[in-house]
């Protein structure tokens, strides 16, 4: 090392550690002793990064309980696979859901388990012969009860909530669709013509099904209201359609008078996209409101929310 460079060295300012502000210390430490005696999970958070992230977005939902502010999960038909809808409908029966929105795979995947208590195809085996997608009942069933309950103030949502309900469902018991119906709580579907397997069935209505679609989507613009001043908005799962639906409906709600701000969205997935981040958790919270992002599987992490919600809510 060169004479000058030794002198620098020398040079150097250092300060006592305890000037130092920290991000993190030991209150954020998670405390396994309170959870062993309390049985507190939340305990077992730490209060830095996703940890904090985590406890605050179930205090947003609790709060939003408390104050009677509108709680809405929208969601992909994953969430549907992962065998959550148990899950969703105890939520739902508990009073804690003011809306469900789906896409309309979601329906698909709902009706089915509703019918034989089983859902989901493997793909792969049958694309090459051209039979996936191609099952008889489950395009029948949607496109009959999309024309047996049509009516002006009927959306696709509640008229399959309604077939389903009342038809001959064995396991609907299990049916987000059906339980919805039940529990008063309004769920919307957004369909993307030619996205779902049922539009290549010969029952298919497409201006049928575009206008029980665009009848949700009016509906979905109602039921945002609800989410001004502490409301939560999750999006679950789904990274294109529902993010999209959402940002219009906010900007039509804002666009007629309707103030919708300072409240809470969360977008949970495997994997975070482009239209869940600008969409859900940055541009409708940018004036006033919290976004956040939790990235894992559903199977795992929504078992956990709700967990930790329960424990709040039931201690009072």
């Amino acid at each position: 090392m060169k004479a000058d460079e030794v002198e620098t060295l020398q040079r150097v300012e250092t300060y006592s550690i305890r000037e130092r502000q920290h991000k993190v210390s030991i209150p954020d430490f998670i405390d396994p002793a309170a959870w062993q005696r309390e049985h507190s999970l939340r305990a077992l958070f730490p209060s830095v990064l996703k940890g904090q992230d985590i406890t605050a977005i179930v205090d947003d939902f609790v709060a939003a309980q408390r104050r009677g502010r509108s709680c809405l999960i929208a969601m992909g038909a994953h969430v549907i696979k992962c065998g959550l809808n148990p899950l969703l409908i105890d939520m739902m029966r508990r009073g804690w859901l003011q809306g469900l929105v789906l896409n309309g795979a979601g329906v698909i995947h709902d009706l089915e388990v509703a019918l034989i208590g089983a859902t989901s195809e493997d793909v792969a085996q049958n694309l090459g012969t051209g039979a996936f997608g191609m099952v008889e009942e489950t395009p029948l069933l949607i496109n009959a009860a999309l024309k047996q309950y049509d009516s002006a103030q009927n959306g696709m949502g509640l008229a399959l909530g309604q077939a389903v309900a009342e038809g001959d469902y064995p396991y609907q018991d299990y049916s987000l669709l059906a339980s919805a119906y039940r529990h008063g709580v309004p769920v919307t579907v957004h369909v993307a013509i030619g996205a779902d397997t049922i539009h290549m069935h010969p029952t298919t209505d497409a201006a049928l099904l575009g206008q029980a679609t665009y009848r949700d989507f009016q509906r979905l613009t109602l039921l945002l209201r609800g989410l001004h001043d502490g409301g939560c908005y999750w999006n679950i799962g789904s990274a294109v359609i529902l993010p999209e639906v959402f940002l219009k409906a906010l900007t039509l709600c804002r666009n007629t008078g309707h103030a919708v701000e300072r409240f809470t969205t969360v977008n949970l997935d495997m994997l975070q996209h482009y239209r869940p981040e600008f969409n859900v958790i940055r541009r409708p919270t940018q004036d006033g409101g919290r976004g956040y992002a939790l990235t894992g599987h559903h199977e795992i992490m929504l078992p956990l929310l709700y967990a930790l919600i329960v424990e709040v809510m039931d201690r009072g």
